[in-house]
């Protein structure tokens, strides 16, 4: 999607205009039979009203709309509608103009118009379903220079999230998908380094030496860095996302339909955090942020580990394997006990951890727990409000680490059957000692239907929340 300031319309362009309840309708430019159609429609509750052919507009009514986030995301979702029907009826461009009276409305209306029109082409030769609009022309009567930048930072953000989730293992490997963090590290201003399978074995990595024995590719450990202008925080923010780049189960193989078919999504905690480290240094927001992402396929071939194995972590800790499918917290406990060396003022990890998230809250929201104070909480339940990606915070009580305590070795990687989530987080737990909140984004992370702008297959989930989050931490 482009992004255009633009004082007016280029031939060709479908014409936009916001309406809403201050709308002075005789400062709007329309003329006085349109005026009266759209009257009409909006008062039976219509709220997109396309004139095609000689006039070529999409009138849009905010009416009844404020600044809740409920409303926010009705906003979106209007955004949503409206790009079907653009595509529907073949424009390529846009005209928008704001005669609702708020700047904040239409920005929340064209990031659902944007964020709908994603789509993943890269590998289709045919233009079949190819949608048509491809550029929106904004003046600054609609947005201010300042409110445009941010728009597309957001909306690029989320996109480069979804790309990496939708790329098959062919083309992202663990070691590809450093290089795409490298690439957009050197797009946006933070700085990457990666750490190769030689320096993981040194640090005694063995979670997640232990996950890639099954495969003939390398793991990677990506750590990213932003630094921008004064900080408000002395010690750094760390961001940590799982990247398993593609999930068999191991060798406790997962059944393929609907269990394995679409394992290539495993690593969207990982991309979330390096799109979110994206906008928040093409932002330039006054922050220090980290983020890890310990990489690597889960694969039952070579000498992959078992159950029944123990393994020796990065922390000294011993785990008893019982399920080689509950990867990703192995992976994860390594990068959280490296997250120490910074002393975090905050670690929040983002993960498609387990199974029994997805089954509680769907697609829904997210699972969340963790050791932080309740103001860091409730402060990023806030943003995950802002910007429709939820929380639903689930209990932590001390019980639950009973489910993983081990008879062979420290602890096991697996509970005993019910609280799977917290049982999960309870292990994480384990490799923490600062103040922490666990993400599991199982549910979201990869939907099979579309639902509004959050398109079909990688949504992106977590970005636009740890952008939010990470905005309002530095204010």
């Amino acid at each position: 999607m482009i992004f255009n300031s633009a004082r007016s319309a280029a031939a060709g362009d479908l014409l936009i205009t916001l309406l809403g309840e201050p709308t002075d309708w005789a400062q709007s430019g329309l003329d006085a039979e349109i005026i009266d159609t759209a009257k009409k429609a909006f008062a039976q509750k219509r709220d997109l009203l396309l004139l095609p052919g000689k006039s070529n507009r999409l009138l849009v009514w905010f009416g009844g709309k404020d600044n809740s986030d409920s409303d926010r995301e009705a906003l979106r979702r209007l955004g949503a509608d409206a790009a079907e029907l653009i595509n529907r009826h073949c424009f390529s461009s846009a005209f928008v103009l704001n005669h609702s009276g708020s700047s904040s409305k239409a920005w929340d209306f064209l990031e659902g118009v944007a964020l709908a029109n994603y789509q993943f082409r890269k590998y289709r030769n045919s233009d079949e379903g190819l949608n048509t609009l491809n550029t929106l022309r904004i003046p600054a009567s609609t947005l201010n220079a300042a409110e445009l930048k941010e728009l597309e930072i957001v909306v690029s953000a989320t996109y480069k999230a979804r790309d990496l989730v939708n790329e098959p293992l062919s083309t992202l490997t663990a070691v590809q998908m450093s290089k795409e963090f490298q690439t957009m590290g050197r797009e946006a201003g933070f700085s990457v380094s990666v750490l190769n399978k030689k320096k993981i074995q040194e640090l005694g990595m063995g979670g997640i030496l232990a996950v890639n024995l099954g495969s003939p590719d390398p793991p990677t450990f990506t750590i990213m860095e932003w630094k921008g202008g004064r900080p408000r925080n002395k010690k750094p923010l760390v961001l940590v996302g799982k990247g398993v780049v593609y999930d068999t189960g191991g060798l406790s193989l997962k059944h393929t339909a609907k269990g394995m078919d679409f394992m290539k999504c495993d690593m969207a905690g990982g991309a979330a955090v390096a799109a979110a480290m994206y906008a928040i240094a093409m932002a330039k927001v006054p922050v220090h942020v980290i983020a890890l992402v310990p990489a690597s396929d889960n694969r039952p071939g070579g000498n992959a580990y078992v159950p029944g194995d123990v393994i020796k972590m990065m922390s000294g800790k011993t785990v008893e394997v019982l399920n080689t499918d509950a990867e990703g917290r192995m992976l994860l406990a390594d990068a959280l006990h490296y997250a120490k060396r910074y002393k975090p003022e905050l670690v929040i990890d983002l993960a498609t951890l387990t199974g029994a998230s997805a089954m509680a809250i769907g697609p829904l929201g997210m699972v969340a727990m963790g050791t932080a104070d309740e103001q860091v909480m409730k402060n990023l339940k806030q943003s995950g409000q802002a910007v429709h990606e939820r929380l639903a915070e689930y209990p932590f009580w001390p019980e639950y680490g009973e489910e993983i305590k081990s008879e062979i070795a420290d602890i096991k990687n697996v509970g005993n059957g019910f609280g799977g989530s917290i049982t999960a987080g309870k292990f994480l737990e384990h490799f923490t000692e600062y103040p922490w909140i666990h993400l599991d984004i199982a549910g979201p992370a990869f939907l099979h239907t579309p639902n509004a702008y959050r398109t079909r297959f990688g949504s992106g989930i977590g970005t636009r929340l740890l952008y939010h989050f990470v905005k309002n931490y530095a204010q």
